[in-house]
């Protein structure tokens, strides 16, 4: 029986992986660097394992990591969150015998970038929205030169951060925070859409698109809609052709109607797409580098994280008048955390929000920050420990 080790089990996309991968008859081990209850105790889970910091203590992450591939003999390791980044930088220093899920470091870097990778876009048609490089609100302001804009760093995450300018800059926008570049691009109207991927040697072998209906105060969505682009696949096709990328990449996009997706943004690794695949839908031998065709998933119902939508989702709902739609979406999807037979992740997601709000008062940062600032790299050299 193969042997998987799922990274960053504090996501929901590991919950979904591991309950995925299990199915089909792998062993299936999660790590985390800070508590992973949600994903460790799933049924589908044989042990949790607990890593250093990737970003604070490389040495010992790297090393933790080698003894658990050793220890439990593993045969994949498959990241979720943006510890790809430090998989990839370190991953020579791994067991050779263990396929590890993450392209060439210098790669990952040029596609995290949210101006370099618009630079890749380009070639392969992605229509992304005009953009500049910018370090000040003076020069944006001057590059924009009355135009609505979206201004963001060159380096972010969940959308914190971007400022949004459909009028224009106003003459009293503060000042850029002092985090290296920022990007400027022209605003532009339309439906927001994601797209999750999977590629092996720059084939494409998993795909999915899906409309994120409820969100986060335009951060992270917890509620995802199957969505149909033909474009998005064949844009999606071609990048990774283009890159000979192997793993998993993830788009944003916006939507001006008639399936005329630009793109925004790039994200290599996972995001919420990895939710519309069924349980018996094999995600799991394209993250292996078995897949014989491309994979989509096989039903079109809704997904989405239960607990937010029964709580943030019902607050908007109420704000917004729009209950019955809220009940009538609630009643269309079902949850990614608690699923029949393994309802102890809601109690295990409980608990872990509870740590991420201790940690965030020891540390005098928000509660996104404390579940994130352990793993998230902006650009920084990365050195060998």
């Amino acid at each position: 029986m193969p042997s998987v080790l799922i990274l960053g089990g504090r996501a929901p996309v590991a919950a979904d992986h591991a309950r995925r991968f299990a199915s089909q008859g792998w062993t299936v081990h999660v790590a985390d660097s800070i508590p992973c209850r949600m994903s460790g105790w799933s049924r589908a889970v044989r042990a949790t394992i607990a890593l250093a910091s990737p970003r604070f203590d490389p040495a010992a992450f790297i090393g933790g990591l080698s003894g658990a591939i050793r220890r439990h003999a593993i045969d994949l390791v498959v990241p979720t969150c943006e510890e790809v980044f430090y998989l990839s930088r370190y991953r020579q220093a791994l067991p050779a015998s263990c396929r590890v899920l993450a392209d060439d470091f210098d790669k990952l870097r040029v596609l995290h970038s949210k101006w370099e990778f618009l630079q890749q876009a380009a070639s392969c048609g992605g229509l992304a929205p005009a953009s500049g490089l910018v370090h000040s609100i003076g020069q944006a302001r001057e590059w924009a030169n009355g135009a609505p804009v979206v201004l963001k760093p060159e380096f972010s995450r969940f959308g914190v951060h971007v400022r949004l300018y459909p009028e224009g800059i106003p003459a009293g926008a503060a000042a850029l925070p002092d985090m290296g570049r920022w990007v400027v691009q022209h605003y532009r109207h339309g439906q927001e859409l994601c797209s999750y991927h999977v590629a092996d040697r720059g084939r494409l072998v998993a795909h999915a698109v899906y409309l994120p209906k409820y969100r986060l105060n335009r951060s992270s969505s917890f509620y995802f809609v199957h969505h149909y682009s033909r474009r998005i696949a064949d844009f999606a096709a071609r990048f990774v052709a283009q890159q000979r990328f192997t793993g998993q990449i993830s788009f944003d996009w916006i939507d001006a109607g008639n399936d005329s997706p630009a793109v925004i943004e790039c994200n290599p690794r996972a995001i919420s797409g990895v939710h519309l695949f069924a349980a018996a839908d094999p995600l799991p031998a394209a993250l292996a580098g078995t897949a014989a065709r491309l994979e989509t998933p096989s039903t079109q119902r809704a997904r989405m994280i239960g607990p937010v939508m029964a709580s943030a989702g019902l607050v908007q709902a109420l704000a917004q008048g729009r209950v019955e739609q809220w009940r009538r979406d609630f009643q269309a999807a079902d949850d990614v955390i608690g699923v029949t037979g393994d309802r102890a992740p809601l109690a295990g997601a409980t608990l872990d929000m509870g740590s991420y709000l201790l940690m965030s008062l020891r540390q005098r940062c928000t509660l996104r920050e404390a579940a994130t600032r352990d793993i998230e790299w902006d650009g920084e050299a990365l050195t060998m420990p």
